[in-house]
């Protein structure tokens, strides 16, 4: 028998090969090489089935959603891969921020100010933006010329709307957990969780969690309706940022009378648990002059000054404007970020000038607002109190590179690490820079009595790794999701020029964020509105405790009444 001949290739696979060659190993290496490198980031930066199941389904519905427009494939996975690294790329600027990498809330509470801002703290990001732009057009330009192939929109679409369903059922039976949040990983499948569970919540209970209904009801505080004994203080509030006494934590080391610029006029530290940790200061600026807890606002807390503008017409400026006080805050950043603008003057504030408005140039130190507060303070007419809010910002991270060098210029570092030495040395500047605007307050307005409460807003993003050092991200994210006070708590201190603050029993060794105006009013000797009164009541029976008091009962309730108050809306 002879044996069988060689039949060579198949017409099939001819026609295959022709193909190939006819298509070029670039253009198929333009289609394949997006969803490789999706493949190993997915391998990098998630850890368990779950989290790369969620990426496998969002990459899903990028892609699809893409070819659904453009019918190109390879195109479609470069922009795809655009998109995931650049999340990436913000998750990491954010955790290094505040901790917490981006959720689907950033993408629906974007705006022009929070950007602006951004590049002002991160100079150098403007030119990193631009460059990318310079080198994605012309790459996505070629890719439009190089992909052979054309995907019909409506098997696409189909495809879409199954990755889609997929993710939902999934989140829906295993919903992501908050603390992973402060993760350093699983950028892309938390987002889009985050998308499904923050929907969700929107849906059930809208923004701000209140109580189901009460038949209790608030008087609507009158204008004329504060008579307060005696001469009525001009009150100056100052957000001191990032500041608490980090004695607090274990071996570190700190320089001779530390600690003093933390005492009350009585010689007692007090102590102040604030609602964020490490950077997002608008959670206190919403506490100290709403006097309302942003835990209220769930999965949407980061947003809290952007949805409560012209929505929470409650605070501490609305209640002393009702006591015959003027209102003024100085900003050191763009009045648009966060909604700040918008959301103070909401709260009673008449006047407010931001960064712009005040001629500041990049960061600031402590000195020159002070100084503009008593540049404008003497502006204002003879027998008129005043409600002055001076917003710091010198004390802000980075804390790896010197503040203005050729200040302090006597400073010994005590030995701890550079970026814990820095830090100290920008409290002691506040601490000098604060007794200087006090002997501002003595020289300029002798015989004028003045409160001053200062506070620390949060404490620096490096704190928890100081205060609990054997634990690790995920350990510390579970503290910081369950408010461990440890992890929360900063200072609060009362001063006064002229003046004898009012003794209180509001006036507490410790109290939450919330309370901090009821506690100023208190110390002024301002008579209380009615939605005050109800809070303090609120305060003594929870022993300066506010959202954590009843699982947030109490909280729920006061919110209630401020809705049918009217002092609440849409939310």
């Amino acid at each position: 028998m002879a044996s069988a001949p060689n039949p060579g290739p198949s017409a099939t696979t001819t026609a295959v090969l022709a193909s190939v060659a006819a298509l070029g190993i670039w253009r198929l290496l333009a289609v394949a090489a997006p969803h490789l490198a999706a493949l190993g980031l997915m391998y990098e930066t998630e850890t368990d089935f779950g989290s790369r199941l969620s990426f496998a389904l969002a990459w899903g519905i990028l892609n699809f959603f893409w070819i659904t427009l453009l019918r190109r494939p390879a195109l479609s996975g470069a922009l795809s891969l655009t998109m995931v690294v650049v999340l990436m790329l913000l998750s990491r600027l954010k955790h290094d921020v505040v901790q917490m990498t981006v959720n689907f809330i950033d993408l629906m509470m974007i705006d022009r100010d929070t950007v602006a801002f951004l590049f002002t703290i991160f100079p150098n990001l403007r030119w990193s933006v631009i460059l990318a732009g310079f080198v994605t057009l012309p790459l996505m330009y070629a890719l439009w010329w190089l992909d052979p192939f054309r995907i019909r929109r409506l098997p696409a679409l189909a495809s879409m709307l199954a990755c889609v369903a997929a993710l939902v059922g999934y989140s829906l039976y295993h919903p992501d957990e908050a603390w992973r949040g402060y993760y350093d990983d699983g950028y892309l499948s938390k987002f889009f969780r985050s998308g499904v569970s923050s929907v969700s919540d929107l849906v059930q209970y809208g923004f701000m969690e209140s109580a189901a209904s009460t038949n209790e009801r608030l008087n609507v505080p009158l204008v004329d309706a504060c008579h307060p004994a005696g001469r009525r203080p001009n009150i100056i509030m100052v957000h001191d940022e990032s500041s608490f006494d980090i004695r607090a934590a274990q071996g570190i080391k700190v320089p001779q009378g530390y600690g003093n610029h933390f005492k009350s006029w009585d010689g007692k530290q007090r102590t102040f648990l604030a609602e964020s940790n490490g950077g997002p200061s608008w959670f206190t600026e919403y506490n100290v002059l709403a006097g309302l807890s942003s835990r209220s606002f769930g999965r949407f807390a980061y947003f809290v000054t952007r949805i409560a503008s012209n929505r929470v017409e409650r605070g501490l400026p609305l209640a002393l404007r009702r006591c015959g006080y003027d209102t003024m805050s100085l900003y050191p950043a763009y009045g648009g970020f966060m909604g700040a603008r918008s959301f103070q003057m909401t709260t009673g504030i008449e006047r407010f000038l931001d960064s712009r408005d005040l001629g500041a140039k990049d960061v600031e130190p402590d000195s020159f607002f002070y100084d503009k507060a008593l540049q404008l303070m003497g502006q204002q007419p003879p027998n008129k109190p005043l409600f002055t809010f001076i917003y710091l910002g010198a004390n802000h991270f980075p804390w790896e590179t010197r503040f203005r060098p050729d200040l302090l210029p006597n400073w010994r570092a005590p030995g701890n690490v550079a970026s814990i030495d820095e830090y100290l040395r920008r409290q002691a500047m506040s601490a000098e820079q604060y007794r200087s605007f006090i002997a501002g307050l003595k020289k300029n307005f002798p015989g004028e009595p003045f409160l001053i409460v200062r506070y620390g807003d949060h404490q620096p993003e490096f704190a928890p790794a100081i205060l609990e050092p054997g634990l690790d991200e995920g350990a510390l994210g579970k503290k910081l999701d369950a408010y461990d006070p440890r992890l929360y708590g900063t200072y609060y201190a009362i001063d006064a020029v002229n003046f004898e603050p009012v003794k209180s029993e509001a006036v507490m060794d410790t109290v939450d964020g919330p309370y901090l105006p009821l506690v100023i009013q208190e110390a002024a000797g301002i008579p209380l509105d009615p939605s005050f009164a109800e809070q303090k009541q609120i305060m003594l029976r929870c022993k300066g405790i506010f959202y954590g008091c009843k699982d947030g009962a109490e909280a729920r309730r006061l919110n209630r009444l401020l809705i049918n108050a009217g002092m609440i809306r849409g939310l």
